[in-house]
């Protein structure tokens, strides 16, 4: 899914200095996870930007990240003493009500999503901007979109009261991540 090689990829994304990178893997095995992770948090290291490990909380562990992105059942299980160990601490969201339980769990932001259409949910519509407000309105920890997420719609993420949002498919595919970033920034 990535155009050319992920590791340039994420070099390129990394130079455009985003609030971050989430490495989100789940179709590897937890021993693939942790090479790539490394290889990953390296990149995001020589261009500090903040990795942030998504699914495999004892990788994280073991690798020293400081940030871990979870889905809800397994941050449910997961003990104080482990979500101690990282500075920033997500959750991805489907309700408000997912929302609040993410909060209440420790997590310091949440995804919400998905917002719009997106072939990464192939015929599940999206949740849609009412829903985006809804959650941000509720939420006390910053709320980031994502799903379909694109410059012609991040001006009524911004207006929905996102923090900012999540990108993949865009910036994977891209033939150039530097102008569609700037796209983004610049859409109203």
């Amino acid at each position: 899914m990535c155009r050319g090689d992920f590791l340039t990829r994420i070099a390129e994304i990394a130079a455009c200095r985003p609030a971050g990178i989430i490495l989100r893997e789940k179709d590897l095995t937890l021993a693939e996870y942790a090479d790539l992770a490394g290889k990953v948090m390296e990149v995001c290291s020589q261009y500090s930007i903040q990795c942030i490990l998504h699914s495999f909380p004892e990788v994280a562990l073991k690798l020293g990240a400081r940030a871990l992105h979870l889905p809800l059942p397994i941050l449910r299980d997961m003990r104080g003493e482990e979500k101690a160990c990282f500075t920033y601490l997500g959750a991805s969201c489907h309700s408000v009500e997912d929302a609040l339980e993410a909060q209440r769990l420790g997590c310091t932001y949440i995804t919400a999503g998905h917002v719009f259409d997106t072939d990464c949910k192939r015929g599940v519509p999206g949740r849609g901007l009412s829903f985006l407000k809804a959650v941000c309105a509720t939420a006390c920890i910053p709320v980031y979109a994502i799903g379909g997420i694109r410059p012609r719609n991040i001006g009524a993420v911004r207006a929905a009261g996102a923090a900012g949002a999540c990108l993949m498919d865009s910036l994977m595919k891209s033939e150039t991540v530097q102008d569609l970033l700037q796209m983004m920034e610049g859409a109203v």
